[in-house]
């Protein structure tokens, strides 16, 4: 039977995150999960193997990887997750209902940045006032009707912010819905190092990108301040 949906998860080393993403997965009926792996070198692949996904392996970057899985999905609805983001289980009907509005074309979910540290309050904070001004990041676990993102041509192989020119070639499609259900996320990009220097690193990326630099240029700033395994 074709799947309502397919849930499409990129991933690059995400034994750590990997579980309880899937996890949180478990209870949809008639959805198709899809992970797209960058070139593992950890246990991901494996974690993967002992739950009904389709592992799917694609060039590392996470455009590419969104890209290749969502050419490669089967559902009307497409849904795009993080490999570190937790769903809650009402949120396919939420999806759903939120698409019975015959103008929207797509949507996004209310984005909960997990710890008590610092980097995630300010975080959790700051992702409802950037979303007023139209800012919509891959991390708030994007949506798309399936037809909508074949006709826009999907996601473009970019390195780096491959989710703000996705949402940006999204809107002039239609309406794009932005959810009260809420997704639970890592802030593991801003922990364990300055997260003043790393959110104002964060900042001026996405100004140059938004003066036109190249984002496999930006990827070159940006890549230092990732991470151990957030590459992806």
């Amino acid at each position: 039977m074709k799947p309502e949906i397919s849930i499409i998860i990129p991933a690059l080393n995400e034994e750590d995150s990997i579980r309880q993403t899937l996890d949180s997965l478990q209870t949809f009926d008639n959805a198709e999960i899809i992970l797209v792996d960058g070139g593992s070198t950890d246990a991901t692949i494996s974690i993967a193997e002992n739950y009904d996904v389709k592992i799917l392996h694609a060039p590392r970057g996470r455009g590419s990887q969104l890209q290749f899985g969502g050419n490669c999905a089967s559902g009307e609805i497409l849904w795009f997750l993080h490999a570190d983001t937790i769903v809650l289980t009402d949120s396919v009907e939420q999806i759903k209902k939120a698409l019975e509005n015959p103008r929207a074309v797509g949507g996004n979910f209310t984005i909960r940045f997990d710890g008590e540290r610092l980097a995630a309050r300010f975080l959790t904070r700051l992702y409802p006032l950037l979303g007023k001004i139209g800012l919509i990041y891959g991390d708030s676990a994007i949506f798309a009707r399936r037809e909508v993102y074949r006709k826009m041509g999907g996601f473009r192989s970019f390195p780096i912010f491959e989710d703000l020119d996705f949402v940006e070639r999204l809107k002039k499609e239609g309406a794009i819905i932005t959810l009260q259900s809420v997704v639970t996320t890592s802030s593991r990009r801003f922990e364990n190092k300055s997260f003043l220097l790393t959110f104002l690193r964060w900042t001026i990326l996405q100004i140059l990108y938004w003066l036109g630099v190249s984002p496999h240029k930006l990827l070159k700033i940006y890549f230092p301040a990732t991470g151990s395994k957030k590459t992806n």
